[in-house]
């Protein structure tokens, strides 16, 4: 009898022992997976992300006290300013930057003003940044 027990507690030893090993590496691979899993965003996440630090700048910017959605305030309104981008193939993020000139309002004067307001608002905007600010406005 003693025999017996020390044959199957040997035996559940040696199954204990080899489930252990088989255990770590099922852990090591989920956490692989996970790790994956966490590198790799969709690009419905990127895009919300961008959507959101977008808004974020023209609050922050303060793009609001001249832009509105739907009314021009003291610029066009945003959808204004879009349709306008579309129309012309026009590059927001490059008016930004202050590489191309002004097709919403061409008024020299206004054109003057929105040069300033861009030199202390958005200058310091990575390109990024000016991206985010960009798909923003689109999606009015």
């Amino acid at each position: 009898m003693k025999k017996v027990l020390l044959l199957f507690a040997v035996f559940a030893l040696f199954l204990t022992s080899c489930g252990d090993s088989k255990k770590e590496e099922v852990k090591k691979e989920v956490k692989k997976t996970i790790e994956e899993v966490k590198e790799v965003k969709s690009d419905a996440t990127i895009a919300a992300e961008q959507l959101a630090l977008g808004e974020k700048l023209f609050t922050e910017k303060t793009c609001t006290s001249c832009h509105q959605v739907d009314a021009k305030v003291v610029g066009p309104s945003i959808k204004d300013i879009i349709k306008i981008y579309e129309e012309q193939n026009g590059n927001i993020v490059q008016f930004l930057k202050g590489n191309s000139a002004a097709i919403v309002d061409t008024d020299p004067g206004q054109v003057a003003i929105m040069k300033a307001n861009l030199d202390g608002f958005v200058k310091d905007l990575t390109g990024d940044q000016l991206q985010a600010l960009s798909a923003f406005m689109r999606s009015k």
